[in-house]
């Protein structure tokens, strides 16, 4: 393998051409995934693998089989579904209006079996006619082909394993070994292609279940996929995960009804604004006198913790509390002085801006967490707001306080950063969970691969045992019909061997000749007479043998008898044998008589006799 870029690129490849993007997919799960196919598929590199998917458009299948796992069931992780049965499913529908439509979503659907398990479920709560009715499911997948399986909705007996018996004997007919989900209730089930990661939700969802589909994705891309969801879900709607998927990192988003079992609900958004009161005062109040309201309202000032001044239109301080004088180190003769020439004025904030703002807007100016160094090397936080003092509609000044959040806000950091931490434990803690999840999944559709095998494995084995029997059967029957050749050519050794001391004892050489005119058989007294070996002629013509025998002019004798009985009558001719000696030789020709018309047709046995030597000076060149 090459390094990350080629894989990136090969990702980009799957994007461009077949618009899936896998960028948002955990890389050590994706990368795990396309090495297995790879290996699978006999390659070594990812370039040499994009080649592989350019040449041949059917690997892209094999891949997304592969990346796409695609292992589900009906009904799941069981107790999850019993509770959505019990308990979630009832609160569903007593939330919605009677006759009202009620709006499913099975995202990341695969073949379809969750889809068909939240339509058993909702049925049965129903009942069939009100499920018809009011029931819309739609179900979603990117993967095409596990959306066709989805669509013909039959599956292997195995798939219903965790199914409760009593809603697969209601929904699921059994025809040759297979499920079939009840024909009149699949069309409440809509199956369409959905990337969660780039295509737009299905709004206005009561129940959406997602399975075991977010653990396949990074952190980062779940929070994109979750906001989806939670915009497609109506408020108070339920969202089912699987049992890998937390949501700890999304409060925000969804509120747990039941973490055991993954049931979540969607936390509404409604608009907030801020609202003020305001309260006049009591009627029948005595008013103060000028002196005695002055003097009680610096008394209540400087019994406030909180530290405040008060600066008239001109820009003057009017008041300042107790706390307000320590804190910035105020003598009571700075009341009345300009307060731009205060250290006040501008520590911790530059005031003049926002008390202009506050007289012109007369509206509060807030400045939060603003740093301020108090006594040498003590770094502070203060909250400033600027209020504008209203009287008669005109604006006489501003009172500015001043909140020491310094406890608070090292507060707030420690709790952050803490939060930060936790949510950094708790996604690295949910991604193991999901990683182990993957994993498990991976290798369940492993086991399930090799039992397959195994079965197949077993099948051929029985095939292979049957056709060892049948070979060993057909071997017996070879070996009785190698005995009986064995027997039957001891025979034909034992009549060959009493036909050649037969023929040895008459003397007679005996050659048998074919209608063709070819020797096929030369027997020991032929090759003692004319010095030929039986190997050198048989097979080739008579007419074309070099020895003492006279056959040109023999031939046509020979190839055509002209008997009676099919029998010619002996000849006496002139001949020389081996030595070169001359000889006189009486020929008898006898054509072959039998059944078998590959021995009888033409063929010819010639017997040749050496007679006496007085014979021979009296033998005439040929003699009938």
């Amino acid at each position: 393998m090459t390094d990350g870029a080629d894989f990136e690129g090969l990702l980009e490849y799957l994007k461009a051409h077949r618009g899936f993007d896998f960028t948002g997919y955990k890389r050590s799960t994706l990368q795990r995934r396309v090495a297995r196919r790879m290996q699978a598929a006999g390659v070594e590199d990812y370039g040499e693998y994009v080649d592989r998917l350019e040449v041949q458009p059917d690997e892209f299948s094999e891949l997304f089989n592969t990346i796409l796992i695609n292992l589900t069931g009906f009904f799941r992780d069981p107790d999850a579904w019993a509770y959505l049965r019990s308990d979630v499913v009832p609160e569903l529908l007593a939330r919605k209006e009677p006759g009202s439509t009620i709006r499913v979503w099975s995202a990341g659907c695969a073949s379809g079996e969750e889809p068909y398990s939240l339509a058993m479920v909702l049925a049965e709560a129903l009942g069939d006619e009100a499920f018809l009715r009011r029931v819309k499911i739609y179900a979603t997948d990117v993967d095409e082909d596990a959306l066709n399986d989805a669509r013909h909705a039959t599956y292997a007996l195995k798939a219903a394993e965790d199914c409760p018996p009593e809603l697969a004997e209601r929904f699921l007919e059994s025809t040759n070994h297979r499920l079939t989900f009840r024909r009149d209730l699949r069309r409440t089930v809509i199956f369409g292609r959905n990337d969660l990661v780039q295509d737009a939700p299905i709004s206005h969802i009561d129940l959406l279940a997602c399975r075991n589909t977010l653990m396949y994705f990074n952190a980062e891309t779940q929070g994109r996929i979750l906001a989806r969801l939670h915009f497609a879900l109506e408020n108070h709607g339920f969202l089912f995960l699987g049992k890998s998927e937390m949501l700890i990192t999304h409060a925000n988003l969804f509120t747990p009804v039941d973490v055991k079992r993954r049931v979540f609900t969607k936390v509404a958004r409604p608009a907030n604004r801020d609202r003020f009161a305001f309260a006049a005062p009591p009627a029948g109040a005595t008013p103060l006198e000028p002196t005695e309201l002055g003097t009680v309202r610096q008394a209540a000032l400087d019994a406030s913790s909180q530290a405040q001044i008060a600066v008239d239109a001109e820009g003057r301080l009017a008041m300042a509390s107790r706390a307000a004088r320590e804190m910035f180190r105020l003598a009571p003769t700075d009341v009345g002085r300009p307060l731009r020439d205060l250290e006040v004025s501008y520590r911790p904030l530059e005031l003049r801006v926002p008390i202009e703002a506050a007289l012109r807007d007369r509206e509060v100016q807030r400045h939060r967490s603003v740093e301020w160094t108090g006594a040498p090397d003590e770094q502070r936080r203060v909250d400033v707001d600027v209020s504008p003092l209203i009287v008669s509609g005109a604006a006489v000044g501003v009172l500015v306080a001043f909140v020491d959040v310094t406890e608070a806000h090292t507060l707030q950091e420690d709790l952050l950063r803490s939060r930060r931490e936790l949510e950094v434990a708790y996604e690295e803690l949910q991604s193991t969970v999901e990683e182990l999840e993957t994993t498990n999944e991976e290798l369940q559709s492993t086991n399930e691969e090799l039992e397959t095998t195994n079965e197949e494995l077993q099948s051929t084995n029985e095939e292979l045992e049957t056709m060892n029997e049948e070979l060993q059967s057909t071997n017996e029957e070879l070996e009785t019909m190698n005995e009986e050749l064995r027997l039957r050519s001891i025979e034909l050794n034992r009549v060959n061997a009493f036909l050649e001391t037969v023929l040895g004892a008459t003397r007679l050489g005996v050659i048998i000749v074919g209608r063709d005119g070819r020797i096929q058989a030369w027997d020991s007294r032929s090759e003692e007479l004319w010095g030929l070996r039986a190997e050198e002629v048989i097979g080739r013509d008579l007419d074309g043998l070099d020895i003492g025998l006279p056959v040109s002019e023999l031939r046509e004798t020979i190839l055509s008898p002209d008997g009676t009985d099919g029998h010619h009558e002996a000849l006496v001719v002139a001949a020389r044998n081996r030595r070169g000696a001359p000889i006189a030789c009486r020929i008898s020709v006898t054509p072959v008589e039998t059944d078998d018309p590959e021995l009888s047709d033409g063929t010819t046995i010639l017997l040749v006799e050496e007679i006496e030597k007085t014979a021979t000076e009296t033998a005439p060149e040929l003699t009938p």
